[in-house]
């Protein structure tokens, strides 16, 4: 299959999304798709790490499409998170702080897939971020209905 590549001014993504596949199969179709149209633009994937649930999803289709993959995980998270196989490079960090500031210092923009409190959590972290003035990349909440 011929993947047609289109150009991004984005050379890293970062993905935020729940460490379960979620309630409705629609959420994991729609974190395959991303992982897919990442790859067909080009664009690395930056994500927290887990190789289960909608991470795992997003990071295997990424990293099988042929994408740098870089997971960013706290190491009290390890054990919980990361079951079997990890794709591409795994970052542990100390804590949760350390986590999301890693995946913005990675990332030129953020996307946050449907999720737990958690997922939130990110995503209104990088959108208060960009309102202080201390990054300027985009921040859009993806899909499904709710978090």
């Amino acid at each position: 299959m011929d993947v047609e590549m289109k150009q991004s001014r984005f050379k890293r993504i970062c993905v935020f999304c729940g460490s379960s596949p979620g309630k409705k199969s629609s959420y994991k179709d729609a974190a395959i798709e991303l992982g897919k149209e990442l790859v067909s633009r080009n664009i690395d994937l930056v994500y927290g790490g887990g190789s289960i649930g909608l991470m795992g999803l997003i990071s295997q289709a990424v990293f099988d499409g042929g994408r740098h993959v870089i997971g960013v995980i706290p190491k009290t998270l390890m054990p919980r998170e990361i079951t079997g196989e990890t794709v591409g490079e795994v970052k542990a960090v100390a804590d949760m702080h350390q986590r999301k500031a890693e995946m913005a210092r990675h990332s030129d923009a953020f996307i946050a897939l449907p999720g737990g409190y958690g997922t939130l959590e990110e995503l209104l972290e990088v959108i208060t971020w960009a309102q202080l003035g201390i990054h300027d990349k985009p921040a859009r909440r993806l899909g499904g209905n709710g978090f």
